[in-house]
């Protein structure tokens, strides 16, 4: 009577394919669990605060954020959850990521309009997009002023507006009305100095739009002053006489005693022909 083989001796090629898809699904499993594994599971909500704000004094700000991510996921009612919303856009921010920032600050203004502390966010908005642009001064670097983009400025500019309307008794109020005289001073200066990189090149069309932007948008600025004797200058390149007196009458009687006029008559020429 033969004698039956084992089944891992008649077919040896199928039994090792077999070994090694069960060695691998075991090995997986053991690293899934490994990496499923959660030093936060069973933490209460005033833990993972603690947590953030530790990460947070330890300028460990990717750890900061997910803490309170954590935090907010598993208990989305009460007051560590609306702190830990309001948290994550400085968080976000102070890690680099500004437009998880903003994101962050929209959402709880929409989720909580009328919190004690919502004024924070409007004024945690301005900052952000103020520091993104740089404070608008390296119109003055080697970049062409024609590829700047103010949004980053104006959008700053809207937040603190909106912080110091409606809450002007605000703490943040004193400060974000000062970045505002900044960035009117500066958004106005940059129209100015693209309009006066047109008048260079010959573009004078494109000139006399904006520095008549600057005008129209920023009427108090000291920029206006440069940005009316590019208008005149300007106008009288292009032959548009009527254009040209009108906006001259206009400077003289806002800036009578502009450095301009001087520089003009010490040219023995018409101040508005300086280029």
């Amino acid at each position: 009577m033969m004698r039956s083989l084992p089944a891992f001796q008649l077919f040896p090629a199928l039994f090792r394919l077999l070994m090694a898809v069960f060695v691998a699904g075991f090995i997986a499993g053991c690293g899934s669990t490994s990496e499923k594994f959660d030093e936060t599971s069973g933490w209460s909500a005033g833990k993972l605060y603690s947590e953030a704000k530790d990460a947070q004094a330890d300028r460990n700000w990717e750890q900061a954020a997910k803490y309170l991510e954590k935090l907010e996921a598993r208990f989305p009612y009460g007051r560590y959850a609306q702190q830990a919303q309001l948290e994550l856009g400085y968080v976000y921010w102070k890690g680099n990521e500004p437009g998880s920032a903003l994101a962050a600050c929209d959402r709880f203004i929409k989720l909580h309009p009328s919190h004690p502390t919502v004024d924070y966010a409007y004024y945690l908005k301005g900052l952000i997009n103020f520091n993104e642009d740089l404070g608008l001064t390296a119109y003055i670097s080697s970049q062409d002023p024609t590829e700047r983009d103010p949004k980053a400025a104006r959008e700053a500019f809207d937040s603190f507006k909106e912080l110091v309307t409606r809450f002007p008794a605000s703490k943040y109020a004193p400060d974000a009305s000062l970045r505002m005289n900044y960035l009117v001073n500066a958004l106005a200066s940059l129209e100015v100095h693209v309009a006066r990189y047109y008048v260079k090149r010959g573009a004078y069309i494109a000139a006399a739009n904006r520095a008549q932007f600057a005008v129209k948008t920023y009427p108090q600025a000291p920029a206006i002053e440069e940005a009316m004797f590019i208008l005149v200058s300007s106008y009288d390149k292009m032959g548009m006489n009527d254009l040209r007196d009108d906006a001259e009458r206009v400077m003289k009687k806002n800036f009578p005693n502009s450095r301009y006029y001087t520089d003009g008559l010490e040219r023995k020429t018409a101040w508005w022909k300086l280029w």
